[in-house]
């Protein structure tokens, strides 16, 4: 189990979300308001001695049950119609999830990582969101839990690497971010979003999306505060030790 907070150990890791060409403007489908801007302080945090650097990505089928396309007018219009999901496993466990345009395709540009942003420093890349039946907006797991259907090898690798401390950034911070950071909530780790590392589909919701985190136990962080100071810090140690 990762190690909880009255644990004097800090490992932390980074986990970049969906800093994908499709999240961002301008010719992104799904594109985020000023989504390109998260790139900068993203790659400032890759320079910092993490334990363990992690990028996600959705690598959806042409089939996904969140594109719009794939259902039936008039209840399929991007962006303002849901459609109710139901686990494939479990016929009696469901959820609700909005529906967008394509985004994020398998074999398309618009699944690419953004070129501006330091892939050379990651450990690893974890793609979700394969199984077309299921939203994965978590880059943990599917929501349902009666069972599961669908999971990344990112819990893995975080327990792999013995990591104490989750901080969380990308795209987008009501969506794919926030839903990570309340799964590894769940799952017992620490849980950071650095603010100036991740932009909001609907930014006029942010405040309150931030309040609904913090009621769940994630905590927000900034590029220049103290807990990302923790991480600095370590390389002073790697020096002494």
């Amino acid at each position: 189990m990762p190690s909880g907070p009255h644990d004097a150990s800090f490992v932390p890791a980074l986990i970049v979300v969906d800093v994908q060409e499709d999240f961002c403007p301008p010719n992104g489908a799904l594109a985020v308001p000023d989504g390109r801007r998260v790139v900068a302080p993203i790659n400032a945090l890759l320079r910092l001695p993490f334990a363990l650097k992690v990028a996600t990505k959705d690598f959806h089928p042409p089939s996904h049950v969140s594109f719009a396309s794939n259902h039936t007018p008039p209840d399929n219009v991007p962006f303002a119609s849901s459609v109710t999901i139901v686990n494939p496993l479990n016929a009696s466990e469901t959820c609700s999830s909005r529906l967008w345009p394509p985004h994020c395709v398998q074999g398309t540009p618009g699944a690419d990582l953004l070129p501006d942003l330091d892939a050379a420093a990651l450990d690893a890349v974890v793609e979700k969101g394969q199984d077309h039946r299921v939203e994965m907006y978590s880059a943990f797991a599917d929501p349902f839990r009666a069972p599961c259907v669908a999971q990344s090898a990112l819990e893995e690798l975080l327990t792999q690497r013995g990591v104490t401390d989750v901080f969380v950034t990308g795209l987008a911070m009501d969506y794919c971010v926030r839903y990570t950071a309340e799964d590894a909530v769940e799952r017992g780790w620490r849980t950071w979003v650095v603010e100036e590392a991740t932009k909001a589909v609907d930014a006029d919701k942010w405040d309150q999306v931030k309040q609904e985190m913090e009621a769940k136990g994630v905590r927000f962080a900034s590029v220049d505060g103290e807990e990302v100071g923790r991480v600095k810090a370590l390389a002073g140690k790697d020096k002494i030790a």
